[in-house]
């Protein structure tokens, strides 16, 4: 069975995780500067089988727009337009960044390894595929 991925979309880093072939397990795959992203998932889609595409939609408790939930619009357009034989589907992401946080500090890993921003992009990522996964 082919992989899904899920995408925390950011303007400078987008963090990424992927399904297990049989969709049990989500695995935090890479973090990606968002320029190189298009490209990146070309490549991986080259190499594994891949039948879609999750990404985190960003919103305001209220439910309001965030500052970033117009370019993450813009880059689902794009993902479509680029794999249009693979499902895109969003999902809410309003905690996910708390819950990485708090993740990163159950893992007992120190304080500088902590700083790494990248690792919170994908543990964040690893949320919304796991979310997901749960409700399907």
């Amino acid at each position: 069975m082919p992989r899904v991925i899920a995408i925390d979309f950011g303007l400078k880093r987008t963090g990424l995780a992927v399904t297990d072939p049989l969709r049990i397990i989500a695995t935090a795959l890479d973090t990606v500067e968002s320029v190189k992203l298009m490209d990146y998932l070309k490549a991986y889609t080259a190499k594994v089988a891949v039948d879609g595409f999750v990404v985190g939609l960003p919103s305001n408790l209220d439910g309001s727009a965030t500052y970033i939930t117009a370019n993450v619009h813009a880059f689902v357009q794009a993902l479509r337009a680029t794999f249009p034989d693979k499902f895109v589907e969003t999902v809410d992401e309003r905690f996910t960044s708390r819950m990485a946080q708090q993740t990163l500090m159950a893992s007992g890993k120190g304080r500088m390894a902590r700083r790494e921003k990248g690792q919170l992009d994908r543990i964040s990522a690893t949320i919304i595929l796991q979310g997901w996964m749960s409700k399907g």
